[in-house]
């Protein structure tokens, strides 16, 4: 790839696949019809995304009917977390020292023609059966922390979350929190749907 210049700036090889995909991705935002951004079946997941300056901040409220202790297998699955989140390309735990754990992720992202693929380690810390807290250690972001709680209000269950990461990449302050919004709820919808499977295995047959 060429370094391009850019109103006396160079955008360094290194960086063009960020820029590229990015664009790509406003692109296929901007093309979409809005009933086809808003028709999701987990709209009741509830997701607010901002940009704080060069942070993206990111609040989720997923509700599910579910026994906590499925909620907490589900949330704390790491080595088959690849097998129902659609963006994993692999999960697993290299080490543990008591509830603190390391884990690699690889995601894939697809945007149109755009295919990348981002590396992280992140030392997960857990508190049983109510928080799990999350920091990255290396990998394709610049810096990411979050923080997911079990929140138990009558029968049903709430999935709290609420991360702050910065990227490596320029994120449009307009088109790229929705985004974000629309990866997080789908990212939740899968977690939710395996939620529900296993708590179905669970039931006692009738």
């Amino acid at each position: 790839m060429i370094a391009q210049r850019n109103s006396g700036r160079v955008v360094r090889p290194a960086h063009g696949r960020w820029i590229q995909a990015g664009a790509a991705a406003a692109l296929v935002l901007a093309l979409l019809p809005v009933s086809a951004r808003s028709s999701s079946p987990d709209e009741d997941i509830a997701v607010h995304v901002r940009k704080d300056g060069q942070q993206i901040v990111v609040d989720v409220d997923c509700p599910v009917d579910a026994p906590p202790s499925i909620v907490w297998d589900v949330l704390t699955d790491f080595d088959r977390m690849a097998q129902f989140m659609s963006n994993l390309k692999h999960s697993g735990v290299t080490s543990r020292v008591d509830d603190v754990l390391r884990v690699h992720q690889t995601v894939g992202v697809s945007v149109g023609l755009v295919k990348l693929n981002f590396d992280n380690v992140r030392e997960i810390e857990l508190v049983p059966y109510r928080e799990i807290r999350s920091r990255l250690v290396s990998g394709d972001l610049k810096a990411s922390e979050s923080v997911t709680r079990i929140v138990e209000t009558g029968a049903r269950v709430h999935i709290v979350n609420s991360g702050r990461f910065t990227t490596k990449m320029w994120v449009p302050p307009y088109i790229g929190p929705a985004l974000f919004e629309s990866a997080t709820r789908k990212q939740f919808g899968e977690i939710r749907t395996e939620i529900r499977r296993r708590s179905a295995l669970a039931r006692p047959q009738t």
